[in-house]
């Protein structure tokens, strides 16, 4: 046995959504949603048809692969003129650990500056520590939580503010 088969490295590769990948983006988030809440009715109509709830309004889906195998996703849905909401984003358990939410987020967010948007937000969950972490190291401080929320297990808000822009 090569004793430096436990050091390998892994290569993730960060691609933008193509229809290959359309089931991945499914399986993905229902992995995470069933693990600590479950799927709500918004949940299901968007991974059911991501074209139509995210692409064709001008958001944008991006998927983590390792190989040919997808192992996480992110997504920014349009929520109004030059806002975004950073969502639907996953990383199997099997390689969390990796950095690859990190680089979901980060891919997000350059397609977010760089499509000249104005506001970026997410909505999340208090449980989800490692998250919450990651967002505040990546620039999304917490709000006072929306009242007209979507989602039933969203209790914490933020927003995204470069650190460049303090």
């Amino acid at each position: 046995m090569d004793s430096g088969s436990s050091t390998k490295r892994i290569d993730i590769e960060i691609v933008p959504y193509t229809s290959a990948y359309r089931d991945d983006f499914r399986r993905l988030n229902l992995e995470w949603l069933e693990r600590y809440f479950y799927v709500e009715e918004i949940d299901d109509r968007v991974l059911s048809d991501p074209e139509t709830y995210i692409l064709n309004h001008g958001g944008c889906i991006y998927f983590a692969l390792i190989g040919q195998d997808a192992v996480g996703t992110a997504a920014l849905i349009k929520a109004g003129n030059g806002c975004y909401e950073l969502s639907k984003m996953s990383v199997t358990e099997t390689f969390k650990g990796l950095g690859i939410g990190r680089k979901l987020a980060s891919a997000a967010i350059r397609w977010f500056e760089q499509s000249g948007g104005q506001e970026l937000f997410l909505e999340t969950n208090s449980r989800l520590t490692p998250a919450l972490n990651l967002y505040e190291s990546l620039g999304f401080v917490r709000q006072s939580p929306r009242k007209d929320s979507e989602y039933e297990r969203a209790d914490v808000f933020m927003l995204y503010r470069p650190v460049s822009a303090s």
